[in-house]
């Protein structure tokens, strides 16, 4: 049984029915509270950047993460399914595969993309989150070290490795 409405009556709209803020009431008499942007540019910070840092970090987030499903799903079903599994990853199965410029090739570039994609990520995350300056700082020299330490590292072994060592 539906009540008719007039449309000569008042209606009078409560906190719940009312929709404007989802049962919290903001109108002219209660305004909603202001949400502060993020870090707020201060005297010291300029007023804009003459590069496009973030925009090219931004897209090669994109490209190297299609490039890495790619390399990285070939390696997996190369590695895995077409040459018998797991239990044939040996010191002789990699001897053997690095004993071929393309595989040393696909590993690099492989270690490169993945080491670079993940330190960009992370230095977006610290960026975001990470609110003290010298923070900041110390977070991203710290990424900085560990990344350039690991690709200078996995380049080196990937380039010096010798299947003759005993």
């Amino acid at each position: 049984m539906a009540t008719e409405v007039n449309p000569t009556d008042s209606v009078e709209l409560t906190d719940s029915s009312s929709g404007a803020g989802f049962g919290y009431g903001y109108g002219p008499e209660n305004p909603a509270p202001l949400i502060e942007p993020p870090r707020a540019r201060t005297a010291r910070t300029p007023k804009s950047t003459k590069t496009n840092f973030e925009l090219y970090g931004w897209l090669f987030m994109r490209l190297s993460g299609v490039v890495l499903v790619v390399l990285v799903l070939g390696h997996l079903l190369i590695q895995l399914v077409l040459d018998g599994g797991v239990t044939k990853v040996g010191f002789a199965f990699v001897a053997g595969r690095w004993a071929s410029p393309f595989w040393q090739g696909w590993d690099l570039v492989m270690l490169w993309l993945a080491m670079l994609h993940g330190g960009n990520g992370l230095r977006t995350v610290i960026n975001d989150y990470a609110e003290q300056a010298n923070t900041r700082f110390w977070l991203k020299t710290l990424l900085f070290t560990a990344v350039t330490f690991t690709i200078v590292l996995g380049s080196l072994v990937i380039f010096t490795f010798d299947p003759n060592i005993r």
